[in-house]
């Protein structure tokens, strides 16, 4: 065997001529069974002439019996991973000599663990201030507001106008909306609508043109100047409720306001939390594939481009935009990728190599409760949606997700953990410290 590079290789194949022989009397003959020929009973061709007349069939199915048999009795013999398709070339194949071929093919890196246990790294432990926890309340208050009509009187900036709206030119189908709430001079509000309905008094009827931006929201409006017709039908303002017990009670199953921001709180620390671990999960990854730099298969890093890119398209289609209409250079945006997706496939052979050694894997327990949470997601039985997963291949990937979870679990519960230096936090996080710290001692500055 010889290497190419990487993971590489190359065997050079012979068949004896024996086998060879007795692989073409077997397909000759079995060719001759069906065979009809002018002349002769299906099946009483003489074989000489089945010989002759169908060599390039027999030939053919000679190939597909031997080269497959003899290029896997090679990898056996050298104890070989093969992954991805064999490359045969140099196919010698004549009457009365050995059948010759060569075979060029991608294996399974060998590598050596290094250390992974106790990598140094950095962790954040998650904190959540009071101003935080109010800023959460008072969004848990807006969505409980109230829109109360108003006296009708002209509108001014910052009233909630209530109006009629339908589109008069600019748009390839028509826009009509009955009863449409916008606040002006609000930033969701294009500036358009608050410049001309400032003044306007309920019954009043509005026409003007909006021009929206290229990289607007709504695809049908974008970069397009539409002329509307608007008539105000009312005008509202918020009522927000009062921040009480009572407040807490509708919320859900709280007694105190106390209990409700006790809880957004441990919603805080909890989001903190998952993001800190993933970010020094991410981390451990970092420094286990710096410190193992095997060389991984093309057919592997392929696989994960392939796989990275169908996110992507199925990113756009869930968004409405056709692919093909971007107009991408598809093999540069592959380049692009091929370091990240050499990354990403030595990180898990990496993992799936600690998980061997420290016998962590997916119980039955683990992959039952993923199944029960799709099962709730797409609101189906449990039965069907597990053979669904199990027919499609889903299951085993799962089993593998729940693997590469618990392992890199481990690796964290087992990693040196740091506090970040000043500037290494995330902006929110680095905030809410601060805050936190002031919170604490009021009457000095925080560290």
């Amino acid at each position: 065997m010889a290497l190419i590079e990487g993971c590489k290789h190359s065997l050079e194949i012979t068949v004896p001529e024996t086998e060879v022989d007795q692989e073409t009397e077997r397909a000759a003959a079995a060719i001759q069974v069906k065979v009809r020929l002018p002349g002769f009973r299906p099946g009483k061709a003489p074989l000489a002439m089945v010989k002759t007349r169908f060599a390039g069939d027999i030939r053919q199915e000679v190939l597909e019996k031997l080269v497959p048999r003899f290029l896997n009795e090679a990898f056996e013999h050298d104890h070989l991973k093969v992954v991805g398709q064999p490359s045969i070339s140099d196919v010698h194949f004549h009457k009365g000599e050995p059948l010759k071929f060569k075979a060029e093919f991608e294996v399974a890196p060998e590598f050596e663990l290094g250390e992974y246990q106790g990598l140094t790294v950095t962790y954040a432990e998650p904190v959540a201030s009071e101003e935080e926890v109010n800023q959460r309340l008072e969004g848990l208050r807006d969505r409980k507001a109230e829109f109360v009509n108003e006296e009708p009187r002209a509108l001014a900036d910052g009233d909630y106008a209530v109006v009629s709206l339908e589109s008069v030119s600019g748009v390839d189908e028509k826009i009509q909306q009955d009863e449409l709430m916008l606040k002006l001079g609000d930033e969701a509000t294009m500036p358009a609508f608050t410049e001309n309905l400032v003044g306007a008094s309920p019954e009043e009827s509005r026409e003007f043109e909006v021009t929206y931006p290229d990289e607007y929201d709504r695809k049908t409006l974008a970069g397009r100047t539409v002329r509307f017709k608007a008539t105000v039908k009312a005008v509202r303002r918020k009522e927000l409720p009062e921040l009480n017990d009572d407040f807490a009670k509708d919320m859900g199953d709280f007694q105190t306001l106390d209990e409700l921001k006790d809880s957004i709180r441990k919603s805080i620390l909890h989001e903190r939390e998952h993001q800190a671990q993933d970010d020094t999960k991410q981390q451990i990854i970092a420094k286990l594939v710096d410190a193992h730099p095997f060389a991984v298969p093309d057919t592997f890093v392929d696989r994960q481009i392939e796989g990275t890119l169908n996110t992507q398209l199925q990113q756009l289609a869930s968004q409405g935009i056709d692919p093909r209409s971007l107009k991408l250079d598809w093999q540069k945006i592959r380049d692009s990728q091929k370091d990240r997706a050499v990354r990403d496939v030595r990180a898990s052979l990496i993992l799936d190599k600690i998980s061997e050694r420290e016998a962590i894997g997916a119980t039955q327990e683990d992959i039952d409760r993923e199944v029960q949470r799709y099962a709730r997601q797409q609101r189906e039985p449990v039965a069907a949606v597990r053979a669904k997963l199990q027919k499609d291949g889903t299951l085993g990937r799962i089993a593998s997700q729940i693997r590469t979870e618990k392992t890199l679990s481990f690796l964290f519960d087992k990693a040196r953990k740091e506090a970040p230096k000043p500037g290494e936090l995330p902006p929110d996080v680095e905030e809410a410290v601060e805050v936190e710290a002031n919170e604490g001692n009021p009457n000095e500055p925080a560290i």
